[in-house]
């Protein structure tokens, strides 16, 4: 399970506040924070309320700063493309765009930036109509995905396919939907891609979220989901993940398994 760290985002108030003063500090302690909770990369996002011409400078910036704190690649994550390819041009190592959508237009931005930076790439199972309900329509965009990465050179393992999860308390009956997706994803090329998901979609504006994110996050694990941006500060979730990992047979049993998982 690759845990992408959700936290350096503009929408937290700190995180917002950080980028309005310039001030790294809260940036540098997410960075160093989520590196040590075992987060395989830093999901960065400059939020909603940076103005369009700043986000290329502020997402500069901010990726610098969280790759100077902690030694961990960054998930760019941004409607903006210039933003995007301004974090690229600075990220040390393997960087993944967050993302695209199946639309081509969208594709024809994204992909390209892609291949010519040697990035990872998320492909959202939506397009200009929205998120599609059933698996069959999330799965037809997730290949048209496929089919576009694999003309610009772009592996499998390159590609993160997300089903889209909505909040379960107006799109409760998504949860199956998205499960089902998961398994579908893996039959899409040989090599599959692979699978990640924005998890606390799942429980925006719920009550008990830990416990829905953490649920979900395993339900989603068994049907085939390789990575996630999560909450990583979450004990509970990682101790859940490390169980999950001996349970479907992906990590060797130990007595020590949550130790041994965090000690990566």
């Amino acid at each position: 399970m690759i845990l992408i760290g959700e936290r350096i985002n503009g929408m937290f108030k700190d995180i917002r506040e950080a980028i309005v003063n310039r001030d790294p500090e809260p940036v540098r302690y997410w960075a160093r924070r989520q590196y040590e909770q075992c987060a395989a990369y830093l999901d960065i996002n400059t939020g909603p309320t940076v103005e369009a011409a700043d986000q290329p400078a502020v997402m500069e910036w901010l990726v610098k700063t969280a790759q100077e704190a902690a030694p961990l690649p960054c998930c760019i994550d941004s409607t903006n493309p210039d933003a995007i390819e301004a974090g690229l041009k600075v990220h040390k190592g393997k960087a993944m765009i967050n993302s695209t959508t199946a639309d081509q237009f969208k594709m024809d931005i994204y992909l390209p930036m892609a291949a010519k930076y040697n990035a990872a790439i998320i492909g959202l199972a939506m397009n200009e109509k929205g998120v599609p309900k059933s698996a069959s329509d999330r799965i037809a965009l997730a290949m048209e995905i496929v089919v576009n990465c694999d003309m610009h050179g772009i592996p499998m393992e390159d590609l993160y396919i997300d089903p889209l999860m909505l909040p379960c308390n107006v799109a409760q009956e998504h949860g199956v939907e998205v499960l089902e997706t998961l398994r579908m994803i893996k039959t899409l090329a040989d090599p599959p891609p692979r699978t990640t998901m924005g998890l606390s979609n799942a429980s925006q504006r719920c009550t008990n979220r830990h416990l829905i994110n953490r649920t979900f996050l395993i339900m989603s694990m068994a049907c085939g989901l390789d990575s996630a941006i999560a909450d990583v500060d979450d004990d509970e979730l990682l101790n859940a993940v490390a169980a999950a990992n001996i349970l479907l047979n992906k990590d060797i049993y130990c007595d020590s398994f949550l130790k041994t998982f965090r000690s990566r």
